[in-house]
């Protein structure tokens, strides 16, 4: 196995534009007009113009929702938040050992700006929990991972799936790597999405659902990147790009979309008005072909070609229009591509 080094802090006798994703030499001085990768600086302006905080969101409509929710909703809403809490800390950290190893300053930038967004996404949950319950309540929500069975051994496998680079950076121990963050982002989360989304077209906790929706832009862009990155390492260690890598892709795809499966059926199953767990089934191995195949392996499962849960187009693309859910302040947001990700949901 081919180790992975550090980058230097600086490199005097190393070129600004680095030689390779990984190993390479670079100087460590980053210079927006000088990068190997032509894709770094459209995606760093995208990810720029994505900023957002919590403190924009007005809560107060959702603060006297929540009351009215049934309690299988109130369930949902809070367990939901207290899973996305776990996985965007872990994402926070797994982006920074990333950056540690990849040459190329630009890629370096890209990935501090994505783990402070994973920041900012968790401060989000922060915000509405503390906007809607006491903080004896928000305490709790914040050691669900404890405490469920389900939920820990989903989040077992993404922790699990990261140690082996942690532990030991080797190039094949970082592509598998990302193939998890890729679950994390891209997968993990869709039905909690799926949830808030449908609140949101029966006129409730809107404000949530916004954040929520900013949320999800963000991960489709930082699946974006990582895809970029994994395609790269790709090129640069052709080596590594076996049958053997593919079959682990593809079953753990597969495996990523049971336990997804399996927690929407504890936390949502059929409880929730109007939300059916069968399509939420299939929106989940739809999302499970789309990600094994955006990284260009094969997709775990035979059929799954359209998206059953149409209707969350609608949602996950308000801010098209340069609005936001119904009442919330007109935003400067990019128009939305194929590039970062929309169209696919």
């Amino acid at each position: 196995m081919t180790t992975i080094q550090k980058r230097m802090l600086i490199d005097t006798e190393a070129p600004n534009r680095s030689t390779g994703i990984i190993n390479g030499q670079s100087s460590n001085i980053l210079n927006w007009d000088d990068v190997r990768f032509s894709w770094a600086y459209p995606k760093y302006k995208t990810m720029l113009a994505n900023f957002w905080t919590p403190f924009e969101i007005n809560m107060s409509k959702d603060i006297k929702q929540f009351a009215n929710l049934s309690e299988e909703e109130k369930e949902a809403f809070l367990k939901i938040i207290g899973l996305l809490a776990l996985l965007d800390s872990i994402q926070t950290d797994y982006a920074g050992k990333v950056a540690d190893y990849l040459t190329d300053s630009s890629l370096n930038a890209l990935m501090i700006i994505l783990a402070q967004q994973e920041v900012i996404h968790n401060h989000s949950y922060s915000y509405v929990l503390s906007s809607i319950v006491n903080k004896k309540q928000q305490d709790e929500v914040f050691e669900y991972w404890r405490s469920e069975p389900i939920l820990r051994k989903r989040n077992d496998f993404i922790t699990n799936g990261y140690k082996g680079f942690t532990e030991n950076p080797t190039v094949e121990n970082l592509l598998k790597s990302i193939i998890f963050d890729v679950v994390l982002e891209g997968l993990f989360f869709y039905s909690g999405f799926a949830f808030f989304y449908h609140l949101a077209r029966n006129q409730k906790m809107v404000a949530t659902s916004t954040m929520i929706n900013y949320i999800n832009r963000d991960e489709q862009i930082h699946v974006g990147l990582f895809e970029k990155v994994f395609k790269e390492i790709l090129l640069e260690y052709p080596e590594y790009d076996t049958e053997e890598l593919g079959k682990f892709a593809t079953e753990t795809f597969e495996q990523a979309a049971y336990l997804e499966i399996e927690w929407g059926n504890e936390i949502l199953g059929n409880k929730i008005d109007g939300l059916f767990m069968s399509e939420v089934d299939s929106y989940i191995k739809f999302m499970a072909n789309k990600r094994a195949e955006q990284l260009g392996f094969k997709a775990p499962f035979e059929g799954y070609r359209t998206n059953p849960l149409r209707w969350i187009v609608a949602y996950q693309e308000v801010d098209l229009g340069k609005t936001d859910f119904f009442e919330q302040k007109s935003r400067q947001y990019t128009k939305t591509t194929d590039t970062n990700g929309f169209d696919e949901l």
